[in-house]
């Protein structure tokens, strides 16, 4: 198969090598397009036609061609023949190959079966494709190749193209959503002196001139928090984000994330707000509240509520006043091995609360009463402070939103954050300036993150994040 691409390749080399001897450069200017295709299929016939495209199909018929020219909007057929465009530019297109990317200017008819073509009266080549596409994409068994060469995948893919726009569509209703009730997007850095705002292994990076290390953000909740110190009392941030982890189908190491803050809301507060939000993205993307996940049902009318706390005590006999030494203990007799090393509260915390994530529920789902130890940066409950006052949004078996009561206590922030650094071994390292903020007076606040890529997969029915994301990292090509 290389060697046959390899001869097609130098055939198109060769055509461009004789295009050029005759005059006619194979990649041209600039062209005035001013429709896209799929404007064109509803004129009027002998409507004056101009666009540009890619030619995805060529049939020839003697001295007349048909090919199909799609651009983003759509496809529309072409019929060239040569008393129309003259011999000499016949045998011109005669050199084109599907790929290769036109500009036409012609007369819209109908064939005999109904359908809208363009009878072509000047045509310019806008550029030489030396690479032909690949006749049977879907059927290629490396999918790694189908996200390396994702220019390829979506010329040849209508159904990923569409997961593109459909994703641009939620992003739009997102901001369109929050910007109608009086949010503020805003910008906050990418690059911190301290890795804060969320658990997670940060990228490391280093400033020359102010002689720094740095790191790629891992979330920009302290920042956007500051902000409403300083008295913007809604905001909002669709921002990149980055974690030094492992690569799964649900995990990509640069994200997209939403983040919303509040003044003088809560987490109840929030919790609205994520349902309304969540449902007029799917309205206005999909245009229905109930969707297909991976064969499972998600119905967005149904929302339910269920008690991490709870969750514990069902499965595994564990309460939040335990020690961690019971905790391991009730763990053992369940026969789950906790793996050498994880000695933490928080350690031990994260991996169990992996174990009970409600997997085999597709509507969505608040999981709450989630313990204080796994939360530094949100408000305790009033009956009971060993569960803080936050959730956790699951569909599709997936975790898409983390939601909290922001804590706006300065002393209480810091003794969490000391006590956060001690058990991660990094004793001293806490964002003094985040604390400073605070002791000016934070209002109280509701605060929500979305995990933008998992929401997509959900609402275009993907399975992996790849996906969903143009270029996913992947490991270098040949390893």
């Amino acid at each position: 198969m290389p060697d046959e691409i390899n001869d097609l390749i130098k055939q198109r080399i060769e055509k461009r090598a004789e295009l050029k001897k005759q005059g006619i450069e194979p990649y041209g200017a600039a062209f005035h397009k001013p429709f896209v295709i799929s404007e064109l299929v509803n004129k009027p016939e002998g409507s004056e036609i101009i666009t540009a495209g890619r030619l995805m199909a060529i049939r020839v018929h003697g001295k007349s061609i048909f090919c199909d020219l799609r651009d983003q909007s759509g496809k529309i057929q072409l019929y060239v023949k040569e008393d129309i465009v003259t011999k000499d530019k016949f045998v011109i297109f005669e050199k084109l190959d599907i790929g290769d990317i036109i500009g036409v200017k012609g007369e819209l008819f109908k064939t005999r079966t109904g359908e809208p073509t363009v009878k072509v009266v000047e045509f310019t080549l806008l550029s030489k494709s030396l690479r032909p596409l690949p006749e049977k994409w879907h059927g290629l068994k490396d999918v790694e190749t189908r996200y390396r060469q994702r220019y390829v995948d979506l010329i040849a893919n209508e159904e990923v193209k569409n997961i593109f726009q459909t994703r641009s569509r939620i992003i739009s209703s997102i901001r369109r959503f929050l910007d109608e009730r009086g949010y503020l997007e805003v910008e906050t850095p990418m690059m911190h002196p301290i890795a804060g705002g969320a658990a997670g292994k940060p990228f490391k990076t280093h400033h020359e001139a102010l002689n720094m290390d740095l790191y790629l953000r891992i979330a920009p909740e302290l920042y956007l928090k500051k902000l409403l110190v300083g008295g913007f009392e809604k905001v909002y941030e669709i921002n990149r984000s980055f974690r030094n982890e492992g690569i799964s189908i649900r995990h990509n190491p640069e994200f997209t994330m939403l983040e919303v803050y509040t003044a003088y809301s809560d987490c109840e507060g929030v919790m609205k707000l994520t349902e309304e939000l969540i449902r007029f993205a799917a309205q206005e993307a999909r245009g229905t509240q109930v969707l297909e996940y991976q064969g499972q049902k998600i119905d967005l009318t149904k929302w339910e509520t269920v008690s991490f706390a709870a969750l514990m005590k069902e499965n595994f006999d564990i309460n939040p006043d335990d020690d961690t030494k019971t905790w391991i203990e009730k763990l053992k007799k369940k026969n789950i091995q906790l793996e050498k090393g994880v000695v933490s509260r928080t350690q031990v915390l994260n991996i169990i609360a992996d174990l009970i994530e409600p997997q085999a529920k597709n509507n969505p789902v608040f999981v709450v009463d989630v313990f204080t130890e796994l939360c530094p940066l949100a408000k305790v409950k009033k009956e009971n402070p060993l569960l803080s006052d936050r959730f956790e949004l699951f569909m599709g078996g997936m975790e898409v939103a983390n939601a909290y009561s922001e804590l706006n206590d300065p002393v209480e922030q810091r003794q969490r954050f000391e006590e956060q650094a001690e058990g991660e071994g990094k004793k001293g390292r806490i964002d003094e300036d985040f604390v400073r903020a605070l002791e000016y007076g934070m209002p109280p606040a509701g605060g929500l993150g979305i995990g933008i890529d998992r929401l997509v997969m959900i609402l275009t029915n993907s399975a992996s994040i790849r996906e969903v994301v143009l270029f996913p990292q992947l490991r270098a090509e040949g390893t």
